[in-house]
Order: C-alpha cells, then structure tokens, then sequence
C-alpha cells in the first residue's frame, strides 16, 4: 500500500499531532508535579467532576449539569487558594529547564541519595543496628508519613546513621523517603499477617512486607540481630543482600524505572503517530 504523503502531512494534521503532543506534555507534568501529594487526590477528584459533567451533558440531565458547572466555577477559586504551595512548586518544576535536563538532572539526585543510603546501610550493617527506610515510588504514602515526626530533610548517609542510633527519640519506626529528601522519622508502617514471614523474623520486616502489600514502596531492613540486608518489593522479600546485591537492585528500581516513566509519554505520543498515520508498525 503506497502513502500518499502528500496528503497527511498537511498543515491540519501536523498542527493535530502537535496538538496532542502539549497534552500529553501538559497531562505529564501535571501527574509528575502532584505525585505523592495530597493534590493528587483532587486531581482524580476533578477528573471524576469531568467525567459527571459529560455524562449529565450527553443524557440530558440539566440540573446535575447545572449543579456541577456550579462546583468547577467555585471550585477552581477554592482550588487557587487552597493548593498555593502546590501551585508554585509547579511553576517552578515547568521553569527548571527541558525534559531531558530534568531528566539528566533527576539521576544525578537518585545516584546522590543511592550513595546515601549506601554509606548508611554499610555503617549500621557492620554494627549491627536495626534499620527500617521506605522509599515512595508512584503510590503515595501520605497516611504513613502524617503518623511519622516531620524532618524534610536532605538524604545524608550521616542523618540516617544518627537517625537510627539505639536509645534516640527517632530510632523506632520508619524513615520515609519522599522526592529523594527524608520526609519523616518514627513513622509507623502496616504490619504483614502472612504466614510465610520466617519465625525468626521481627517487626521490622513485617511492617516491610505490610508496606510492600498495599503500596509499591522499596523498603531496605537492616536486622539489629545479625546485620542482614533485606529489601521488600511489590509483596516479596530479598533477604541475605550483599552490597553488590542491593546496590545494583537500588539502582535497576529507582534509576532505570525513573527515566522509563520520564520517557514513557514521549514513546507513547510517537506510538500513536506511528498507527495513526501509517496503520501500525510492519
């Protein structure tokens, strides 16, 4: 089958594909600005109030539709006022350079904070002191982090040491990883009921593998017993890691899978082009 090309690269279709391209840039950014933030539950929020308003529009029913154009005319003001830190840092996330600048830019943090976690995982290993970080990844773990002690702190190999020191207020529960900065201390994490769980195995580690069941969270358990290094994952525990182990599995979770998603929406915008106007890949 000859393509006429003639007739689909025009100015319409070209200003159509570029079209697409902006939303799919705009809808990106949007999603990378509120994840892990309580703004992302009024983004679902708002597409749902979307979804409401169409379906009244296409069935004809004039007093939800009335009713909903209502809350988006008030709700963008209460929105504005409500969400100003979240609104700012957008803004400053869409000044900070290209995509790939950004791109370049977030390995080289997630290379940083890896070394970090390196630097403390060989310390407290070695001395046998009992450690428990979870990192969010693209489920929220807000509800986990109100229940911890604030610090909003830079990832230091030196912090987190000091963090988990025996007999200091913020030893007990969790350290949670936000955005590549140490969120909170002494967070509680949810404790795994599995029966598979080895006896010998304490409360760290259930509440590693109770994290790892509800949320897509990387944990890392350093036992207080024999010093093991373990990682938790999408409900599976790594046990008996060296630091080979960990490091290449830190690195193939947090790095390779941060510059997929970055690249994602560009493979998909050239994904639909490709079936749009050839019919598919031969």
């Amino acid at each position: 089958m000859n393509l006429d090309w003639g007739n689909i690269l025009t100015i319409g279709n070209l200003v159509n594909l570029l079209d697409i391209i902006v939303v799919w840039f705009v809808i990106y950014e949007l999603i990378v600005m509120l994840r892990g933030t309580k703004a992302i539950q009024l983004f679902r929020g708002v597409i749902l109030i979307l979804i409401v308003r169409f379906v009244s529009a296409y069935l004809g029913l004039n007093t939800v539709l009335w009713l909903v154009d209502q809350v988006i005319n008030w709700g963008v003001i209460a929105i504005i006022i409500v969400f100003q830190p979240e609104i700012r840092r957008g803004l400053e996330h869409l000044g900070r350079g290209s995509i790939f600048v950004r791109m370049r830019h977030e390995n080289e943090e997630t290379n940083h904070m890896i070394e970090g976690l390196d630097k403390a995982i060989q310390y407290m290993s070695k001395r046998r002191i009992g450690a428990l970080m979870t990192i969010q990844q693209e489920t929220g773990l807000e509800d986990y982090i109100e229940t911890g002690i604030d610090l909003d702190a830079e990832l230091t190999g030196e912090l987190l040491i000091n963090i988990f020191i025996p007999n200091t207020p913020l030893h007990d529960g969790a350290v949670i990883i936000r955005n590549k900065r140490i969120a909170v201390a002494a967070a509680y994490l949810p404790l795994s009921e599995s029966n598979l769980i080895p006896k010998e195995l304490g409360t760290r580690h259930r509440a590693a593998v109770g994290i790892s069941e509800v949320t897509d969270a990387l944990t890392i358990v350093i036992s207080e017993e024999t010093g093991e290094v373990s990682i938790t994952k999408n409900n599976e525990l790594i046990r008996g890691l060296t630091q080979e182990d960990y490091l290449k599995l830190l690195r193939n979770e947090l790095v390779n899978s941060e510059a997929a998603s970055n690249t994602n929406v560009l493979v998909k915008t050239l994904d639909w082009f490709d079936k749009r106007f050839r019919g598919g890949r031969r």
